[in-house]
């Protein structure tokens, strides 16, 4: 099999960390020979940690998880091989290695060395640099300020999260504590604090997820984190002004200009920085210490001061909303970070901010004192000036900000800093062909061989996957509001934020698969990081709510309500886990599957209650989307709990068949009407169970319900009613009812199936480009673009699943 990896860096790279989703078709790798996968460079076998994500249900691989350390050249494209090989000898110059005792663990790389400890109010209890010690005093929070107060951070418990040779995951849960160590209501203020460390790189990727476990809003004065210079230096937390920031309206960097005011030196792009460096000739040769504030764009601005004075920036809505940015967010929009550097010591600290711009408002600093990360800076002071709302975390809700932190000899250049920080930002990613993921069948039928591919429906499927609107902001990135949901009040005069309806990630990561283009990953990723903290329920007295996804609605929970947590709702019809599970296989971060097992508790709780016992009552779509959750769980587990009641599923919906006839809907208190796309919600979630468990039950009341649709539910033009009532039967354009069509012929091979959902496919792949607009800020998000991301979501799988079948069936699409 071979890796790929597009040209992207003009410099070569060593030893880069990657990482890939490998899948495999059923019975072609044992689980035990996982070991045995081996990536070439050539002749020369590289250090692979392969981690198995997924597996059939005759216990071979359907997913692995590869991490490799590739050396990959500047300004130029590479390919690797993957093949299975038990007998290669594997040189690993670095590992990691990690020492676990009951109350502590500690971990080496080659390069750091640390020590975290059970109940401590510390991050590290000790920690080296390549033989120079830093005092854990040194290390500052995170701490969390509410209502003034700076909340005390206690570490209750480490554990591992992933163990490897080449890379290892460990993770805090923690708790915020007031002085007093009073409680907040319900179960108060936790956090996660997970390191990602790397073998022989000189850098730990730190990441601080806030969750509210009260009952009520919570609204941060600020989040902060800091490295001191020293144990005794007096670093001062307090977020910096937002001054008077710079706002580059081309996009380029080209018009600035190196500046000096007072001891800070102000410069553009990279041609200026060997003056500032340590060491080099020509460079500078003082004793001094230096302190650098840089943010990106296009070419990065570095503020630098070669008197330790103080250098920050600070990202607020109104500097997005003025600001150019040419870049697909998702993939990139700039670097921001702080270096302080003290060349007597021989060491400096690098902190970047993953996403900063994307996920605002942000800030960094770096003096005398050392280097501050604001996760969340100072919001009653950036509220003075701003008009974004402030950063509210509703009950249950979590959000989790990564910042590497990049330990360095003194004499490392600038460069290579503003070179590491940009690579932080948007890394290498290698690629496979779609080939593997089509012969692996690990997704639906999406795949077409290129001379069977007609061009302008791929065209067509990448303007629908780049149309959506961005929202910037920490609660924000990675959704879109609904305009929609928006105009018809369903948000009260707010916003509705679409939380990833219809599993926008799931068609995301099968756009990837099926392409091969990389921002197509990214898109997915961005969007399941923010579903797996902000749209899921961590926290709630209530057990219908708890770990549930929350439906499309104001504030992503419907905002608080008092004494009750969220006013948001759970329904079935609105939990998707297909996308998460791809998250786990495509990232190997495993806290995405602990996420979707959740969900599908809560929907099996869901399913327990009254609405749901009455064959009918409830729409297709609630159960018809349970059952979609539910088999993709079994699929992914093999427990049989969730078959249990995906049988009492597919027995409601013979039930409810019985009981009118055809599976009609009640909709006014004297009629049941067809409604196409609930119905067809409910072939698509039925078709998913009858691919595991095929029965000819089944597939006859399926087709019976598809021929149902075709005789009554069409205009003499050939598109689909919207709904059967005079006052709704308007052209209907829902895509999908062409899963529907496309289901029937998979049943059947019959071409008419086709035939019926031509002028809908027709018109479903003419793509108005969504309007762009201008940047706006609204709430605690700014925007740009409209669209949500729910349109694709909703039409990706329908359009492709049908066209694929058509070109399949008739050699031609058009």
């Amino acid at each position: 099999m071979k890796i790929y990896f597009d040209k992207l860096y003009k410099d070569d790279r060593k030893k880069e960390l990657c990482g890939l989703c490998v899948p495999f078709e059923k019975g072609l790798l044992k689980a035990s020979d996982a070991d045995a996968l081996t990536i070439l460079d050539g002749d020369r076998p590289l250090p692979v940690q392969a981690e198995v994500t997924s597996k059939w249900d005759d216990g071979s691989v359907r997913f692995v998880y590869l991490y490799f350390l590739a050396d990959l050249p500047g300004n130029d494209k590479k390919e690797f091989e993957l093949v299975t090989d038990s007998d290669v000898s594997r040189e690993y110059s670095e590992t990691v290695d990690i020492i676990e005792n009951p109350e502590d663990i500690s971990v080496s790389n080659g390069v750091i060395k640390f020590c975290v400890k059970n109940n401590s109010e510390k991050l590290f209890e000790e920690f080296e640099y390549s033989d120079r010690s830093f005092d854990k005093e040194q290390f500052v929070g995170p701490f969390v300020t509410i209502s003034g107060e700076r909340l005390k951070t206690v570490f209750d418990k480490w554990t591992v999260a992933k163990k490897g040779k080449l890379f290892s995951v460990i993770e805090a849960s923690g708790r915020c504590l007031t002085a007093d160590e009073k409680t907040f209501s319900g179960e108060g203020l936790h956090f996660e604090m997970r390191l990602s460390i790397t073998a022989g790189k000189p850098w730990i990727d730190a990441g601080f997820r806030f969750i509210n476990c009260t009952d009520g809003n919570i609204k941060p004065d600020d989040i902060v984190f800091a490295i001191k210079s020293s144990t005794g230096a007096d670093i001062d937390l307090s977020s910096p002004g937002i001054g008077n920031y710079i706002v580059d309206s081309t996009g380029c960097g080209d018009t600035k200009k190196t500046s000096v005011s007072g001891d800070i030196v102000t410069t553009t792009g990279i041609k200026e920085l060997p003056k500032y460096d340590f060491g080099a000739e020509g460079s500078l040769q003082s004793e001094a210490v230096r302190t650098i504030a840089g943010k990106s764009n296009y070419r990065t601005e570095f503020k630098i001061s070669t008197s330790a004075a103080q250098v920050e920036n600070t990202i607020i809505a109104e500097m997005l909303e003025k600001e150019a940015n040419e870049h697909f967010a998702e993939v990139l929009y700039g670097t921001f970070f702080s270096d302080y550097t003290d060349k007597s010591k021989d060491v400096g600290v690098c902190a970047t901010v993953f996403q900063a711009f994307q996920n605002f408002p942000k800030a960094v600093k770096a003096d005398k004192n050392g280097v501050v990360v604001y996760i969340i800076p100072d919001q009653n002071e950036n509220n003075k000036v701003s008009k974004a709302e402030p950063v509210i975390f509703t009950s249950g809700m979590a959000r989790e900000t990564r910042f590497l932190l990049h330990f360095h000899d003194a004499k490392e250049p600038i460069y290579e800093l503003d070179n590491r920080s940009l690579i932080y930002q948007m890394p290498d990613r290698p690629y496979i062909s779609p080939d593997e993921f089509e012969k692996a069948e690990v997704f639906p039928k999406v795949f077409l061989p290129r001379d069977k591919q007609n061009d302008d429906v791929e065209i067509a499927l990448i303007e629908k996957a780049d149309s959506h609107a961005r929202s910037y902001g920490m609660l924000n990135f990675g959704d879109a509001p609904d305009p929609n949901y928006t105009a018809q009040g369903r948000g009260d005069g707010n916003l509705v934020w679409t939380n990833n309806e219809y599993d926008y990630p799931h068609s995301m990561y099968m756009m990837y698969a099926r392409t091969g283009i990389r921002r197509f990953l990214d898109y997915a990723n961005v969007a399941a990081a923010h579903w797996m903290d902000v749209d899921v329920c961590h926290y709630s007295s209530d057990p219908l709510r708890m770990g549930g996804q929350w439906e499309h609605t104001r504030k992503h929970t419907g905002g608080s309500e008092e004494g009750r947590g969220c006013k948001g709702e759970m329904v079935c019809s609105h939990e998707w886990v297909e996308g998460l599970l791809d998250f786990y296989h495509f990232t190997g971060d495993e806290r995405a599957v602990n996420t979707a097992l959740g969900i599908g508790e809560n929907v099996l709780r869901l399913l327990d209650t009254p609405m749901y016992q009455v064959p009918g009552e409830a729409s297709a779509r609630e159960t018809g989307w349970a059952l979609r959750t539910l088999t993709a769980l079994f699929i992914e587990t093999g427990d049989k709990k969730w078959v249990d009641k995906c049988e009492w599923i597919v027995s409601q919906f013979a039930a409810w068949n019985d009981r009118y006839g055809k599976w009609l809907a009640p909709y006014t208190d004297n009629t049941t009407i067809r409604v196409g796309f609930m119905i067809s919600v409910a072939l698509g979630s039925l078709m998913r169970y009858y691919r595991v468990f095929p029965s000819e039950e089944l597939k006859k009341m399926m087709l019976d319900a598809i021929d149902d649709l075709t005789e009554n539910f069409m205009t003499p033009q050939g598109l689909f009613y919207y709904k059967e009532l005079p006052s709704l039967s308007r052209n209907g354009t829902n895509t999908l009812l062409l899963e529907a069509m496309a289901i029937g012929y998979e049943l059947t091979q019959d071409k008419r199936y086709l035939d019926y959902g031509k002028k809908t496919f027709e018109r479903a792949i003419v793509v108005s480009p969504a309007s762009v607009g201008g940047k706006k800020i609204i709430e605690d998000a700014v925007i740009v673009g409209s669209g949500p991301t729910k349109n694709f979501a909703q039409s990706f799988l329908p359009i492709t699943g049908y066209y694929v079948q058509l070109a399949l069936a008739n050699g031609t699409v058009l």
